[in-house]
């Protein structure tokens, strides 16, 4: 997930299938295609299995719970949000927050989380989901190879001190503004 992956330019020998994983690369690189990934993947066992039928020989078992439909909502949200991951990045932090809540509802309701493989993935991208940050464009060099300053404005004008710490005001106060009773007439206090 690097933004800064160079675009990929396309020459004359290059087969077409490299030049798809390029532009892939670098489509993946601009969003939490992992956390989508997870999110996604989660959303087909928490569905699946209430619905399941397993047959061994004769012996039918059927996996049904009483939230079945429950579990139906959850797998389809979660399946929602990992494609949301993929095209919508400005909501991250919701579908992370969201899928993490479903994947642990998803414990009593849909048989112990699709049985931990719905549940682990959904946990996993709800944190990949929540960690993601979209990267900085690098600064592009100038011609005789110095980096371009970055103006910070306000901070840069009020940082006289070390390390950017903001340095004593030049302000001329007068002796008596800082004296309080306390301080006036010796330390004693007047009461008048």
């Amino acid at each position: 997930m690097n933004p800064q992956a160079p675009v990929y330019v396309r020459a004359e020998d290059d087969a077409w299938l490299t030049m798809v994983w390029y532009h892939f690369y670098a489509w993946r690189g601009r969003r939490p295609f992992w956390a989508g990934l997870f999110t996604l993947i989660s959303g087909f066992p928490i569905a699946y299995f209430p619905y399941a039928d397993l047959r061994l020989g004769n012996l039918s078992l059927a996996m049904a719970t009483t939230g079945g439909a429950g579990a139906l909502i959850i797998g389809i949200l979660l399946i929602t949000l990992g494609l949301a991951l993929w095209f919508q990045q400005a909501i991250r932090v919701f579908a992370g927050v969201a899928s993490i809540l479903l994947a642990l509802v998803s414990l009593p309701v849909s048989n112990l989380g699709g049985f931990g493989l719905g549940f682990v993935p959904a946990l996993l991208g709800g944190a990949l989901a929540l960690a993601w940050v979209p990267g900085q464009r690098a600064e592009e060099p100038l011609a005789d190879g110095r980096q371009a300053s970055v103006d910070l404005g306000k901070a840069e004008t009020m940082a006289a001190g070390p390390h950017g710490v903001p340095g004593q005001r030049d302000t001329d106060m007068p002796a008596y503004a800082s004296e309080t009773t306390a301080h006036a007439d010796g330390g004693r206090n007047s009461a008048g």
